[in-house]
């Protein structure tokens, strides 16, 4: 029987030197598009995904993740006392339920699988789903809710794919693909980081994993490998042809909020859409449209 998908693992023991000097004392995760910051948004996505279990891989200086989702009793004192009730409700909705949450420390950054591999004892032998908050999706239906739909279709491990430019292969773990049913395509291979001319195809890896647990035992071997570092996606290559493997084209709009550009573009696209303020972005928008065309 397919055991359901409880558990997900939050990676944030980065640095985000790319958003020097603004995550020189808080962490990149806490960076905001709109009024969220992205590891909320990551949070929400998995808890309408069904998630139970919250286990963040942190570092030094991450302390105010963990602020964010705990109790501040000064300032929730304060909003009672003032009588804002819709400001409380926002802040309450962050909490998850006690035990829910887990934070284990990844005291060297030595990549992406490294970070999986230091809840391997949280996890157990459940499923798990992975999510980068640096990759964040615009969607109906939130991403890995869709991907969990699948999950309980296939089983074994499903990963959220997008085509992109062959010119920038080198960013991604890229597919050797097999079978494809359009939204569904089975994983005969995987390559990090490829350059152009050696991808075998555009199809790349997000941020948004569903992983069994012998993932770990491929992880234990603790091989660098791009940049030096522990990567994921070399140990799921090791995966494929040892039991089910899929990608999943998503519905949606993937934001690459570990870059500069696509932040303030995550943030303008958010900012559209959002109820309060996105008719006055809209008409700024197209202000700025008309000084640039003009």
């Amino acid at each position: 029987m397919r055991k359901p998908l409880r558990k997900a693992i939050f990676p944030v023991g980065g640095l985000g030197t790319r958003f020097l000097p603004a995550t020189k004392a808080m962490p990149k995760e806490m960076l905001s598009v709109v009024d969220k910051p992205l590891i909320q948004y990551a949070v929400e996505e998995a808890k309408a995904a069904g998630i139970e279990e919250f286990i963040f891989v942190t570092g030094r200086g991450k302390s105010a993740i963990e602020d964010h989702f705990d109790y501040s009793y000064e300032l929730q004192h304060t909003l009672e006392a003032r009588g804002k009730k819709a400001e409380l409700e926002l802040i309450s909705g962050l909490l998850p339920l006690p035990g829910q949450v887990a934070y284990i420390r990844q005291q060297e950054a030595n990549g992406l699988g490294h970070a999986v591999w230091c809840a391997r004892n949280l996890v157990g032998n459940d499923p798990f789903a992975v999510l980068l908050a640096d990759d964040l999706v615009q969607a109906d239906a939130p991403c890995l809710r869709q991907m969990v739909e699948v999950y309980n279709e296939v089983g074994g491990n499903v990963v959220a794919v997008m085509d992109v430019p062959r010119e920038q292969t080198n960013r991604y773990g890229v597919l050797k693909t097999g079978k494809d049913q359009g939204r569904i395509v089975e994983v005969e291979g995987l390559v990090e980081k490829p350059k152009p001319e050696e991808a075998p195809s555009t199809l790349s890896i997000i941020g948004r994993y569903i992983l069994q647990p012998d993932v770990f035992g491929f992880l234990e071997e603790q091989k660098p490998g791009a940049g030096g570092e522990i990567q994921l996606t070399d140990a799921l290559a090791q995966m494929t042809g040892r039991g089910r493997f899929h990608g999943y084209r998503f519905e949606g709009r993937r934001f690459d909020c570990g870059d500069k550009a696509g932040f303030i573009e995550a943030n303008i696209a958010f900012a559209l859409k959002h109820p309060k303020i996105g008719k006055s972005v809209r008409q700024t928008v197209l202000d700025f449209a008309k000084e640039i065309s003009g």
